[in-house]
């Protein structure tokens, strides 16, 4: 089957290509009964105008770059399926890239992209850090950030505020009298290490308390398992905290094994829930954050700094929501 031209649909219609042209990129100094001719060639003919001359003759390719870790994919799939589908409402294109932890460089990364002529960027990357952040405002181009708390001359944010997350799970153990309370360092996640120290500080300064548990792991140990097995032994805690389910998983695993029950004997949370959270056995108790409404909101919001509409917050907070499982008693 031949394939439908520009040309096809301006001989269909009765004018230029120029004319085509202006119609298929909005452009508003076609007449309208003109318009409705050439809009009429093209559902008849089924034209389907191509995304990247379509892109150039707008100056923009309708394509936007996605960037996130490859060791994230569990937790990212909504995130993603959210985003496309916001983008398929307005027409971009998604250019996807990953990074892998110690090969791949995020700034590298960023630039190869921008010289690719993308409109904007959208980055969801659990340990950006603020000095990568000040690399990327260099380049004059729209970023929306997933996660983190940031913001800059051309940089928006859409995140959930694991800091008040753990204030207030914090608090309302301190409130039944539970003090001995211990938070796992994650290890590929320095940003998130601080939301929990500082949430957790904030609950314990509230009552006249110093929080002191956060527990570093060792350099020489490989995982959080490795660590916990020794340190289980000699250690009790009425709650411990993990960030991801594969800390959270060794915490319950390593406190079976040293004769501590949960929750009986202590109550296990994790931070960001994922599908395993809800297989492990006890189930584990942990925060139901909006995945799919991040990528969706972060990319409404690009389209809206693509719009250079001035009408939308740069820091979009979304709401998280605390389900208790079998790792907590209530």
């Amino acid at each position: 089957m031949k394939r439908v031209t520009i040309y096809d649909v301006a001989k269909e219609s009765g004018v230029s290509l120029a004319t085509v042209s202006r119609v298929i990129n909005g452009s508003d100094v076609v007449k309208q009964p003109t318009r409705d001719r050439v809009q009429a060639a093209i559902e008849k003919l089924g034209y389907k105008p191509n995304a990247i001359a379509q892109g150039l003759a707008l100056q923009r390719t309708t394509t936007i770059g996605l960037v996130v870790p490859e060791a994230s994919f569990t937790y990212t799939g909504q995130i993603i399926n959210g985003l496309i589908d916001v983008a398929k409402i307005y027409n971009y294109n998604i250019m996807l890239h990953t990074i892998t932890a110690g090969i791949t460089d995020i700034n590298d990364v960023i630039e190869d992209i921008i010289k690719s002529r993308v409109d904007g960027v959208i980055i969801y990357n659990d340990k950006l850090m603020i000095s990568e952040m000040d690399e990327l405002s260099k380049y004059n181009i729209p970023i929306v950030v997933i996660g983190n708390k940031v913001t800059g001359d051309n940089i928006c944010c859409v995140y959930v505020d694991i800091e008040k997350a753990i204030y207030e799970l914090t608090l309302k153990y301190l409130e039944e009298d539970k003090t001995n309370i211990a938070i796992i360092e994650d290890r590929k996640n320095d940003f998130s290490n601080r939301q929990m120290i500082n949430g957790a500080s904030a609950a314990f300064a509230k009552k006249g308390l110093k929080f002191e548990n956060f527990l570093r792991i060792p350099a020489d140990a490989r995982t959080s398992y490795a660590f916990l097995s020794e340190w289980m032994r000699t250690h009790r805690y009425d709650v411990m905290i993990g960030n991801r389910d594969s800390q959270a998983m060794a915490i319950v695993n390593t406190a079976r094994e040293n004769g501590i029950s949960v929750p009986e004997d202590m109550d296990v949370v994790c931070v960001i829930d994922t599908k395993y959270n809800s297989m492990m056995r006890p189930q584990i108790s942990s925060f139901s954050i909006p995945s799919y409404d991040l990528g969706a909101v972060s990319m409404r919001v690009m389209t809206k700094m693509l719009q250079n509409d001035a009408n939308f917050d740069k820091q979009i907070e979304l709401s998280y929501l605390f389900t208790p499982r079998q790792s907590t008693k209530n």
